[in-house]
């Protein structure tokens, strides 16, 4: 295993570990963006790092040198977990928020697994941006699902249907249902006419809605502010191209057809979510 731990495994309080990986997963870097953010809110520390040295081809994904202190620093493609510990809230959280490695992707997740593991982890939940035909004026949509059917039917998450190509996140949901650890993917829709980072306001419904789902507090209102920025920048790109602006009309009235909830609301999904968990321990 390449897991490096800093120190001992923390005594965290029923722990939820949330990843995101930069690569295919990750448009706008709307997922490892919400988790570099939240890891600020909440003043997490770095518990432990994956070694990259077995999972990384150092000549597409090159290392960074740089002068600290007039020594030379190198920095490797980095996988480190920090931890933070939440105070009131029912669950501390573990956040990774990495790069997609080049190699062995059945090994680097058994390595997650045992991070995992070691810190008592409750559940897991991957988060992800993709591109697609979605305004930008419009609150971006985040899709949930879970292959535990328990877990979706509680809820009211999707099953997986994709079939295809898959990344790391995929290895890894494989990997964790193998291991019985219970998984959820959060993924938001990024407008693909507009999919270079930052964007604050996929970053902001990701958070918002993993708050949403595990009832953990994450700040996502501290990005309201960055989040209009964005769209007015965006928007000002927008009304100087007629054909821009015509196709975005198109996509607002595609997209007001479309909207719907896909997550139950409020206090009692929270609640099933706690009686899940529960349930669980009380099984083991």
């Amino acid at each position: 295993m390449s897991v490096l731990w800093r120190h001992e495994p923390p005594g965290l309080r029923r722990p939820i570990l949330v990843v995101g990986f930069e690569g295919w997963f990750d448009v706008a870097k709307g997922a490892t963006g919400a988790l570099d953010w939240l890891a600020d809110q909440v003043e997490a520390d770095e518990v432990a790092a994956i070694d990259p040295e077995p999972y990384f081809d150092f000549t597409a994904r090159r290392p960074t040198v740089r002068l600290e202190a007039g020594q030379r620093v190198i920095d490797w493609p980095a996988n480190a977990v920090r931890a933070a510990v939440l105070g009131d809230e029912g669950h501390d959280l573990l956040l990774l928020a990495g790069t997609e490695p080049h190699l062995r992707w059945r090994t680097f997740s058994e390595d997650l697994v045992e991070v995992a593991r070691a810190t008592s982890a409750e559940l897991v939940i991957t988060l992800g941006s993709m591109a697609e035909a979605v305004p930008h004026t419009r609150a971006p949509q985040v899709k949930g699902s879970s292959t535990n059917p328990a877990l979706a039917a509680r809820l009211g998450l999707s099953s997986p249907t994709y079939q295809g190509p898959t990344g790391i996140v995929g290895v890894l949901h494989d990997t964790l249902d193998r291991e019985r650890i219970p998984v959820i993917s959060l993924r938001v829709a990024v407008p693909h006419y507009v999919s270079g980072p930052p964007n604050p306001k996929a970053m902001r419904s990701l958070l918002q809605h993993l708050q949403h789902v595990t009832g953990v507090a994450t700040n996502w209102v501290g990005l309201n502010e960055p989040a209009d920025d964005w769209q007015r920048q965006v928007d000002g790109a927008v009304s100087q191209d007629s054909e821009a602006s015509a196709y975005v009309d198109q996509l607002e009235r595609q997209a007001d057809a479309a909207l719907q909830d896909d997550l139950p609301s409020g206090e009692d999904l929270a609640a099933e979510f706690e009686r899940f968990l529960q349930e669980r321990r009380d099984e083991d």
